[in-house]
């Protein structure tokens, strides 16, 4: 069976809805290369209850539309959370389904209680157009979660790597400050942090991505085993080296077994790059990166290479706990500075037009949010301009536009799949 497949679960039989179908769901998976199958349409002729078993256990994405509160539709969403396929599930219906919308009848078909705290995407029949673009939108997201690692990575013969302990002396200027209500382990970030700010300073860089991620509740426990596949599992290719490199085949770079976790350092040459990252047995999640601006530009910030680079950091996070088998209702706080930038100019890459330079004399920004996993995906162009603003506002009040953020963050998600 064609892997590459998505399976729609939606009521047999309704005119209205195989036109949704025909003009936006079917075109949608086949944007995102995936073949479009429904039961009554693609059966091979065996049982049916088989064949749609077979369909919810093998697609890599299923897209099910409660219109009309179907009895089978609701079966085989529950039979697709039952066998751990929710994460491969995109829940859709009709808008006046959604007690939320204007379009609501009071006593009309709705969602039933035990979906409706679930994110569904609501479509109107006037408008499938707009739904087919923020169908493709939601699946395309849905997949850079899900893809499967990229290939092993290479490294270059100069590279080098800085395993060391710092010296408490260092702790006077390492000092972890977060908001008092997320569940931070200062200790656990403390020493992290004080590592690898000692390892990049030993490769002459000085700008910086700190990226903390930690569950408010529901933290797994996992052995080191375990958090070293969910590792490899989760690192999405890109420029540079991606978020929680994971570089098994070079004996000084892979992530060492520590008694809390495992840990990685990178360190490629002098002014080159510098990556360290360290997982926890419970989900916490400490990275410290240098700036990919630094090996084209130094003294520069790329608004849109920061804007590529969190939206990275958002996809490895819902990827990272969705392999480490963390429910996607439970909430994440994510935490990202960036340091080293005082004196810098915010530039931008490709053909993005800057209509002048910006500085800054700030020399760190940082920002937190707090998400339940699952909005990840639907708030992804939110979320990244959340992560983002606080960075560019330092730089003489520099903005970017919603289209923009919106462009460069869906462009970025569907190279990523397609």
């Amino acid at each position: 069976m064609n892997t590459k497949q998505g399976f729609i679960i939606i009521q047999i039989g309704n005119p209205q809805l195989d036109l949704v179908c025909e003009k936006a769901i079917v075109p949608a998976l086949r944007t995102c290369g995936l073949d479009p199958r429904r039961v009554d349409k693609h059966n091979q002729g065996g049982l049916l209850k088989s064949e749609i078993i077979s369909f919810i256990e093998n697609s890599e994405i299923l897209i099910a539309d409660l219109t009309n509160e179907r009895p089978n539709c609701y079966l085989e969403v529950g039979y697709a959370m039952g066998v751990g396929r929710f994460r491969n599930l995109i829940l859709t219906a009709r808008e006046d389904h959604n007690a939320d919308s204007q379009s609501y009848r009071a006593g009309g078909s709705k969602i039933h209680f035990d979906l409706s705290g679930y994110d569904v995407l609501f479509w109107n029949p006037e408008r499938l157009d707009e739904f087919r673009v923020e169908l493709i939108k939601r699946i395309q997201r849905r997949q850079a979660i899900l893809s499967p690692p990229p290939s092993e990575t290479t490294v270059t013969p100069s590279a080098k790597t800085v395993f060391s302990d710092a010296p408490t002396s260092l702790l006077s200027n390492a000092v972890f400050t977060v908001p008092e209500i997320s569940p931070w382990d200062d200790a656990w970030l403390s020493q992290h942090r004080v590592t690898a700010l000692k390892g990049l300073k030993g490769t002459n860089l000085s700008g910086f991505m700190e990226v903390c991620f930690a569950l408010s509740s529901e933290k797994p426990n996992k052995t080191q085993s375990q958090l070293l596949k969910a590792a490899e599992q989760s690192q999405i290719e890109t420029f540079g080296w991606p978020i929680g490199v994971v570089l098994s085949n070079r004996e000084e770079f892979r992530p060492r077994p520590r008694v809390d976790g495992i840990v990685a350092e990178v360190a490629v040459g002098s002014r080159e790059s510098y990556d360290y990252w360290a997982l926890k047995r419970d989900g916490d999640f400490y990275l410290l990166q240098s700036l990919f601006e630094d090996t084209r530009k130094p003294g520069s910030i790329f608004f849109n290479t920061r804007i590529v680079r969190v939206t990275e950091v958002l996809l490895y996070c819902a990827r990272l706990y969705s392999n480490l088998g963390v429910p996607s209702t439970a909430s994440v706080n994510i935490f990202i500075r960036h340091g080293g930038l005082k004196g810098r100019f915010l530039r931008s890459t490709g053909n993005r037009l800057m209509p002048r330079e910006y500085t800054t004399t700030e020399n760190e920004v940082d920002s937190t949010i707090r998400e339940p996993l699952v909005k990840i995906e639907t708030n992804l162009v939110d979320l990244v301009k959340k992560l983002t603003e606080p960075l560019f506002m330092i730089f003489d009040y520099f903005e970017v536009l919603e289209s923009v953020y919106a462009e460069i963050v869906n462009s970025f998600v569907a190279d990523k799949v397609i």
